[in-house]
């Protein structure tokens, strides 16, 4: 199955001016419309940031998917002890942490994220990370690589859309927008796990 690396957050307060444009809303509205279109077409690779893991797993569930669901959740060592209740529904990956240093414990993280065979990537709301993260992307992967920074829900990933000069990424019908331009089929089949063995 092919992978979307999502790079979304809800930025707080007291780091940059990321929240003064985020809308809470469409963050929730975009990463939901996300996981709809892809569970069971496209892998959905993340890195657990806690505003956004219960939102994918209560749209897990909601597909009857609670356990097993063809998705993937990254996770630093560095934050052990403060995941969100929800990792234990997703297979997760624990990327060792750097002793004492958050940044390079996140750079090795989105490294190791960011390294896997991914086909696409979209940036949602957030804060500063969505910027390395964009730029790695770029960096490993193939020159056409789709990478698409929503503007509407604001954030770091407005700025990108800005730069990125594309009017599309400012609309906010955001299932037909993934659909057109990750080239999703909308009646093609999803691959879920089986709800009887969950």
């Amino acid at each position: 199955m092919k992978e979307i690396f999502l790079s979304a957050s809800v930025p707080t307060a007291g780091r940059g001016n990321f929240d003064e444009t985020a809308d809470p809303f469409l963050i929730q509205f975009a990463v939901r419309e996300l996981v709809t279109v892809c569970l069971g077409r496209r892998r959905i690779v993340w890195g657990g940031h806690p505003s956004i893991t219960p939102m994918v797993q209560a749209i897990c569930a909601d597909f009857g998917q609670e356990f097993d669901a063809p998705v993937l959740l990254y996770q630093s060592a560095y934050f052990e002890g403060q995941f969100p209740k929800e990792n234990r529904f997703f297979e997760t990956v624990i990327v060792p942490a750097v002793q004492g240093d958050l940044k390079a414990s996140l750079s090795l993280l989105r490294r190791a994220m960011l390294s896997r065979p991914i086909v696409n990537a979209i940036f949602i709301g957030g804060m500063d990370g969505i910027y390395e993260e964009y730029e790695l992307y770029h960096d490993l992967h193939r020159a056409d690589a789709v990478a698409l920074p929503l503007g509407a829900p604001g954030g770091a990933s407005k700025d990108l859309a800005i730069r990125h000069a594309d009017r599309d990424l400012d609309r906010v019908d955001f299932a037909r927008l993934f659909y057109e331009r990750l080239r999703i089929d909308p009646n093609e089949p999803r691959v879920l796990a089986d709800a009887s063995r969950i």
